[in-house]
């Protein structure tokens, strides 16, 4: 069933509530953006101009369903980032090194993968959910310090901060505070096709799509297609 969207923002509307089906159907969708921006990258370099520019949208994506999930009410006290932290850790290490060996970082590590800047957004949503000023000390030093370390660098942070504070509560004054975060990604990535993730942003309270959920594959895949890409490279290299 799909729902047409209202005209207009309301100044504060509550949390922001996406439809679970709609959420993975996200999720898939940010999946099939990476694939075809790493494909693009690794094995044609570049070649492909639309696939780059569509790719821009994945990451935005992936840190809008991340934020979502954290942003969820009562996810705080259910240890949601816990578990969240836990998975992305494990498979972003998992994802070292084959995203070592194919991307070229800089000191044989930096930046870490997408996974450690998801991660890092996670620590920062759980510090600041405590609310004392000490956790919210903390998390400016996690922000401060982190985005040097992670790819998407600060600009990523921000968006995953700004799609958390939206989904918390939405409005229009934190709607505005996405678009500005998005369009802060030129930096990384020499264009605003990022901002281009906004009309899912605002369509997906909207529609309601039926997408089975599957907790673990956004997790392996990650590491998985990465090492798909790393031998198809090197068996390409060995027979050329």
């Amino acid at each position: 069933m799909i729902q047409l969207p209202e005209i207009g923002i309301a100044k504060s509307s509550g949390p922001l509530h996406i439809d679970n089906g709609t959420l993975e159907a996200l999720k898939w969708l940010a999946l099939v953006l990476m694939t075809g921006d790493h494909v693009n990258k690794y094995v044609f370099a570049d070649s492909i101009p639309c696939l780059f520019e569509l790719g821009r949208i994945a990451m935005p994506l992936f840190m809008l369903v991340l934020a979502y999930n954290l942003a969820r009410p009562g996810a705080y006290q259910t240890g949601v980032h816990r578990r969240m932290g836990i998975r992305l850790a494990g498979f972003g290490a998992l994802a070292t090194l084959p995203y070592i060996a194919i991307t070229g970082v800089l000191g044989g590590w930096w930046p870490l993968n997408m996974l450690f800047t998801m991660l890092l957004l996670t620590l920062m949503c759980w510090l600041t959910d405590h609310g004392t000023p000490l956790h919210s000390l903390l998390a400016v030093v996690a922000f401060s310090l982190g985005g040097s370390l992670v790819e998407y660098w600060w600009p990523g942070l921000l968006l995953g901060l700004a799609c958390w504070g939206y989904c918390k509560q939405a409005s229009s004054f934190r709607l505005i505070l996405v678009f500005v975060a998005a369009g802060a990604l030129w930096p990384v990535n020499h264009n605003y096709w990022a901002m281009a993730f906004l009309p899912f942003l605002l369509l997906a309270p909207r529609v309601r799509l039926t997408c089975p959920r599957n907790l673990h594959l956004f997790y392996v895949y990650y590491p998985a297609h990465l090492t798909a890409l790393w031998a198809f490279i090197s068996l390409s290299a060995n027979h050329a």
